[in-house]
């Protein structure tokens, strides 16, 4: 093939050459989520800190600071109160009473629990009130769940990076991982700007998250190794422009479909599944983005890199 006479397609849209543009937005979105961060911290569920969550519904709405108030009255001066929807469900969280010992601990919380529910139905019976779910968790537990929710992250990024190197070649890998903490970082930094709670649905959701952001960057990989064997030619560059046009359509479709799923469970679920689907729809956009945005021109610069050594 005759290079000087072949001039390679490299499809209608050239993504490469907006890479600098792309590159410092996202470096500046994850600058921003990871001051976020560190400045708000996580709005953490009873998972992850310990405590009791009480939701209660009532059949006429009811004023945020009535509920407020009668916490108040009941001797939990610190506890939160969320609302949930519409003005007539609740989410309570109250702090775990410590007992001298485990025993002792748990009859403090059945107690606060019974002292709790009776309560609502006693103070808030022309509303009607119900009580949809009552979770408890205790302190050593959560940071327990906190911990292991981090370390199967980790776990899940580390075992990536092996996988990639070996399915492919160790200069798809950088890209491929640092996608994935890419998609996870502004997730998590978008959770910390809003306050929302991050709990175990959350992680579980950062998990789907990586799976599914690695699943389009993989396809992008494989039509771009496919494509230096048939283009062998021409640049690394134009090859890999190439191949994002090719997969472009199939990546449009997968995600659109997807993102009308997660959107329909934000709508029309409620709770934690409202919470997750939340999460995914965040997951999708940005994990979209990235495997074309992110991940291929990161493959290019490692092996521009690779070849000036």
């Amino acid at each position: 093939m005759n290079k000087g006479n072949v001039k390679v397609d490299q499809g209608k849209i050239d993504f490469l050459g907006k890479t600098k543009l792309f590159v410092s937005l996202s470096v500046i979105v994850m600058i921003a989520s990871l001051a976020a961060i560190i400045a708000n911290g996580f709005n953490y569920g009873i998972d992850f800190s310990g405590g009791t969550e009480v939701q209660v519904q009532f059949e006429k709405p009811v004023d945020a600071g009535k509920v407020r108030s009668f916490t108040s009255e009941m001797g939990y001066k610190n506890a939160g109160v969320q609302s949930i929807g519409d003005q007539n469900e609740f989410l309570i969280r109250l702090a775990t009473e410590q007992g001298k010992t485990e025993s002792e601990t748990n009859q403090l919380l059945n107690a606060m629990i019974t002292k709790i529910t009776e309560g609502l139905k006693n103070a808030f019976q022309s509303e009607n009130a119900t009580i949809r779910r009552v979770d408890s968790v205790g302190p050593q537990i959560g940071e327990e769940l906190k911990r292991n929710g981090l370390l199967a992250a980790f776990y899940s990024l580390l075992i990536i990076l092996i996988y990639v190197g070996l399915r492919f070649d160790y200069k798809y890998a950088p890209g491929a991982v640092f996608c994935l903490f890419h998609d996870a970082l502004i997730t998590m930094g978008i959770f910390a700007l809003i306050g929302k709670e991050v709990n175990v649905q959350t992680m579980a959701a950062i998990l789907t998250i990586i799976g599914y952001s690695l699943n389009d960057t993989i396809v992008t990989f494989d039509r771009i190794r496919e494509n230096v064997v048939v283009f062998r030619d021409y640049s690394f560059r134009q090859i890999v422009n190439r191949s994002l046009n090719d997969v472009l359509s199939r990546t449009i479709l997968t995600s659109l479909t997807t993102l009308i799923a997660v959107l329909a469970m934000f709508v029309l679920a409620s709770g934690v599944i409202k919470d997750f689907a939340f999460t995914l729809a965040i997951g999708v956009v940005v994990g979209t983005y990235s495997s074309i945005y992110i991940a291929s021109p990161l493959v290019l610069l490692v092996d521009n890199w690779q070849k000036q050594k």
